[in-house]
């Protein structure tokens, strides 16, 4: 049975990429974890080794209706949300809803339970920056009727309520900003450029950039990350914080460097820019350093080795999966 003394922190979005390895860490620190998922981009497979361990509990359900959570809670973490735009493009409707009626029903149980609830933010708030690096008083540049506008505004709402519940009800939040992050149990077929450039890579195709490749982005490993995560929560700063690597690269010297590590042949090629498709990505940590004593670790060379083992110990049908459909709800 699990131990009653222990911490119970509840983390939506747990069969996720970022959720399962949240759960990994909180239970590694002697927590009662608690996950929550509908599964509609999560996968159990993420999770199903902690299913034996006392310590670890799973409902699926969609955090869009009522939370009940019987006991004592002491963390939430709300990390639901489909995160890629291959995603929230094809589900727009339940992006908004997580964001927004999801992330109510979250802080209304944090401040039913007294709980302290961290709410999973992003680089996304910037849009496409006229501000760079982007530090966390810069407001961001959102095109709110555009095809990304589903995420960005639902995350930005997500922070909105997240303070307003902080100083209206006094409960106590914290709200991260995630930048891109990586690693293994990312889904392949997710539409997000690492995980597409290695998947070409592995099935012997050639690498799509899209627009001219000058585009940059900053690449932090996950471990990094869920290190940023457990420190935020368990800090006193109740304003967004940056959480992801500076080490900025452009889209094209990346392709070169997964063709390198790759030892493919494939060349690339250039398809047509997105829509509102932000040309520079690069987070200010000065905050996250100064008030966490929190800086990446994991250097891109190595993090990148360590998910292209990943991917290719895959059973090859990963590598050939399409994109996640999804039926109109």
């Amino acid at each position: 049975m699990p131990s009653s003394n222990k911490k119970r922190i509840l983390i939506t979005g747990a069969a996720g990429f970022l959720g399962s390895h949240l759960c990994d860490r909180f239970i590694s620190e002697g927590y009662h974890v608690i996950a929550m998922d509908n599964l509609i981009t999560g996968d159990l497979r993420n999770i199903e080794h902690l299913f034996p361990n006392p310590d670890f509990e799973f409902y699926h359900h969609d955090v869009t209706k009522f939370i009940h959570i019987p006991g004592e809670l002491d963390y939430i973490l709300h990390f639901a949300s489909p995160a890629s735009p291959i995603d929230y493009l094809k589900i727009p409707i339940q992006t908004l809803k997580v964001g927004a009626m999801g992330t109510h029903n979250c802080l209304g149980l944090a401040k039913a339970k007294k709980a302290r609830i961290l709410v999973a933010s992003t680089s996304e708030v910037y849009g496409d920056p006229l501000v760079h690096p982007q530090t966390e008083e810069y407001w961001g540049n959102v095109n709110p009727v555009g095809p990304r506008g589903v995420y960005d505004e639902a995350k930005r709402y997500l922070e909105s309520i997240t303070m307003a519940y902080h100083t209206y009800h006094g409960v106590e939040t914290r709200i991260i900003r995630i930048f891109n992050t990586y690693g293994p149990r990312m889904r392949l077929n997710d539409g997000r450029a690492l995980p597409a450039f290695i998947g070409q890579a592995l099935r012997g195709e050639d690498l799509t950039v899209f627009g001219d490749g000058s585009q940059t982005r900053s690449f932090c490993y996950v471990s990094d990350l869920v290190d940023g995560i457990y420190r935020l929560l368990l800090s006193d700063y109740v304003y967004p914080v940056n959480i992801g690597n500076p080490s900025e690269i452009s889209l094209k010297d990346f392709a070169e460097e997964v063709i390198k590590l790759t030892g493919s042949d494939q060349k690339i090629v250039y398809k047509p820019l997105p829509a509102d498709d932000p040309k520079q990505r690069k987070p200010d940590i000065t905050k996250a350093q100064t008030i966490l004593g929190w800086a990446p670790k994991v250097e891109r060379a190595e993090g990148l080795k360590l998910t292209y083992e990943y991917f290719k110990n895959l059973p090859e049908t990963e590598w050939h999966k399409q994109p996640k459909e999804f039926g109109s709800k």
